[in-house]
């Protein structure tokens, strides 16, 4: 992925990654210089009576029953666990915390040091991802009052995408907008897009600046990205991560009048609107199943429509983000899937690359079928590569906060 910290220092580093939810706390304590996990969990449902501690270790999963009323609680569950269970000696052997933000604006074009001044950029920011940039705030206070004396890192899934020029990310809205809101696009999964390009990059044996690359991240959320000789230059998420492809309950792009439609059709209120597109469209509105597309899928088989139906919506919603970012590269030497759908499931990918035979991107159904966590899975024939890739923005996220905190600041790709 890069130069491997044993090469930069004979010394361990340890970084513990945060990634806060408004009512969830991932975390992943990682030794740098050889990528070893030497803790992970989750705690979910922060906040609620029922609130519980998930934490891995090698001889299995622990989940235990504990009251966490807020981040701060959950945080210092975290650490209790990393001190008794993971190989430090305690919170001094951790080096920096490095925490995960979805959307950094105009203001952030590369990972950062937290102070007064980010903090209150990425509160700022939090109308643009609501799901998202309040939960991580909850995480960053309540981690920077437990660890005062570490320095905490912002990595941001926007930053990746200030490489698209302004035709791509501009709206065609009066200017002013732009002027007055920073009304553009600044898509969204940017660190996992990243990781999954630079690993394409070393399976194929070559620079990722000589390649010409789409990633699609396709789980409960969806994007792709065109990445061009290592840049960005389009991505399928817009001003807010509502916009693309269509995805587990996100309606990902549809007319902006059907907004305005409904909204005086129905008597909905701005926050009642973007509530329907953001929690009840995609997967769940069209088949009235769930959003989980495996439960689709078994819902196909049984034959229901809406399940076919939306089955059939969310891979059209891929294939036609390739197809148009293939015209904009003119070209492309590799297609990447990661996420829980592009790792996963092998229907999906097959119904994705089926009849683009013509443009040189054929998939070997049984490689398609085999159940290898990395692999390329197009055929021998194909001119384009088709690269499945588990992604780790833990390991991105690491690697950037120690490349801030050593003083070497390499994040870019």
């Amino acid at each position: 992925m890069r130069r491997s910290c044993a090469e930069r220092s004979a010394a361990p580093v340890n970084v513990l990654v945060i990634n806060a939810g408004s009512s969830s706390l991932k975390y992943q304590l990682m030794r740098v210089e050889d990528d070893k996990v030497l803790a992970r969990g989750l705690c979910e449902r922060v906040g609620d009576k029922g609130s519980f501690h998930r934490h891995f270790t090698s001889d299995g999963e622990q989940v235990t029953k504990v009251p966490m009323a807020n981040h701060h609680d959950a945080v210092r569950q975290v650490l209790d666990t990393i001190v008794s269970d993971a190989p430090v000696d305690g919170l001094g052997d951790i080096a920096a915390v490095g925490h995960r933000i979805v959307h950094g604006g105009e203001y952030f074009s590369k990972s950062v040091r937290i102070d007064d001044d980010v903090i209150a950029k990425i509160d700022e920011l939090s109308e643009l991802a609501p799901l998202h940039n309040p939960g991580a705030l909850m995480g960053i206070r309540a981690c920077m009052e437990l660890m005062p004396d570490v320095p905490h890192i912002a990595v941001f899934d926007t930053a990746f995408f200030q490489t698209i020029p302004p035709r791509a990310y501009m709206y065609a809205l009066p200017y002013e907008f732009y002027e007055k809101y920073r009304m553009r696009k600044y898509g969204a999964h940017g660190t996992s897009h990243r990781y999954i390009a630079l690993r394409a990059a070393e399976i194929m044996g070559r620079p990722l600046k000589d390649l010409k690359l789409i990633t699609c991240h396709l789980g409960n959320g969806c994007s792709v990205t065109a990445i061009d000789h290592g840049h960005a230059v389009d991505t399928s998420m817009g001003f807010t991560p509502l916009d693309g492809l269509m995805m587990g309950t996100r309606c990902g792009s549809i007319d902006p009048a059907c907004v305005t439609f409904l909204m005086d059709k129905e008597g909905y209120t701005p926050d009642e609107m973007n509530d329907i597109m953001n929690r009840k469209s995609g997967l769940l509105g069209v088949s009235g199943v769930s959003n989980d597309l495996r439960e689709v899928l078994e819902a196909t088989e049984h034959g229901n429509e809406r399940a076919i139906l939306a089955y059939e919506m969310y891979s059209y919603s891929v294939k036609k983000y390739i197809g148009q970012y293939i015209t904009l590269m003119a070209g492309v030497d590799a297609i990447v899937l990661t996420a829980g759908v592009g790792e996963h499931s092998v229907h999906m990918r097959r119904m994705i690359f089926a009849g683009l035979e013509p443009l040189g991107i054929i998939i070997d159904h049984k490689k398609n079928r085999t159940s290898a966590t990395e692999q390329v899975i197009s055929d021998d024939r194909s001119t384009v590569k088709i690269i499945i890739i588990p992604t780790n923005e833990e390991a991105m996220i690491a690697h950037d906060v120690y490349d801030i905190v050593s003083g070497s600041d390499s994040s870019e790709v």
